[in-house]
């Protein structure tokens, strides 16, 4: 009786979707931290961002020195912007991360589809070898019997021709 091998369970074993796990096995935190980075990270962000900052210098300049909340040279301002850089560099920092992850799981997921796929060609080549060792194997054989009566022939011709 034959032992699966490590091809066989290589060739039988189907490959899942690797995105799918690490979706599935994704935090809250790491969920948000996506988001978090696609949205930082979009020009969406950066126009309304632009926009933010061109209404608050323009509000803080046209309420005068004296009734602006921020004057000029927007100190709050400057406070809030360092704080949202603080945070916002290691949410998008922790979705890097968790693309690179993902990178090198598509990676594997690479070499093992690869892997299979030489494994498939290598048992369709010895498939084939066995086939064409098959079908020669054949075609000797008819031919050794196609010899066999041309001999047979041969001898009953000399047979004929001797009488």
């Amino acid at each position: 009786m034959n032992h699966p091998t490590i091809v066989d369970f290589l060739r039988r074993t189907p490959l899942q979707d690797p995105n799918r796990r690490l979706d599935a096995e994704a935090t809250l935190g790491d969920r948000l931290a996506d988001r978090v980075a696609g949205f930082g990270g979009s020009w969406a962000f950066i126009l309304g961002f632009i926009v933010f900052l061109i209404c608050w210098a323009a509000f803080n300049l046209l309420a005068g020195r004296e009734h602006a909340p921020d004057p000029y040279p927007f100190i709050f301002l400057n406070l809030i912007l360092s704080m949202l850089a603080a945070l916002q560099a290691p949410i998008i920092m922790m979705s890097q991360n968790r693309q690179a992850d993902k990178d090198r799981l598509m990676a594997t997921h690479d070499y093992e589809v690869n892997l299979k796929a030489e494994i498939e060609i290598m048992a369709l080549h010895e498939k084939l070898d066995a086939v064409r060792t098959q079908q020669l194997n054949e075609l000797l054989l008819k031919q050794q019997q196609q010899l066999d009566l041309l001999i047979r022939l041969v001898a009953q011709l000399d047979s004929r021709t001797d009488r």
